[in-house]
């Protein structure tokens, strides 16, 4: 098992909304990787199962321009 802290954070996409991914956590080959994030509404930290993480909206860096989200969540109201 190894554990990575992410400096900086990365903004993701969740089922539960959008959040800060704090560190993810490898548990070896049989499991897939465990995701820790704050949730941005209210702080609260919960893991998540790498299949139950997008990488939010960056045009920076130019990632996720197709505004991918999970079904639960409102797209996004920003401009294009």
């Amino acid at each position: 098992m190894s554990i990575l802290q992410l400096k900086p954070t990365i903004l993701v996409e969740t089922p539960l909304g959008t959040g800060q991914a704090i560190f993810i956590i490898d548990y070896g080959m049989h499991q897939n990787t465990c995701w820790v994030v704050a949730l941005q509404k209210d702080g609260v930290i919960k893991h998540f199962d790498c299949n139950d993480v997008i990488l939010s909206t960056n045009y920076t860096y130019g990632m996720n321009l197709r505004k991918n989200h999970f079904p639960a969540q409102e797209p996004s109201k920003e401009p294009v």
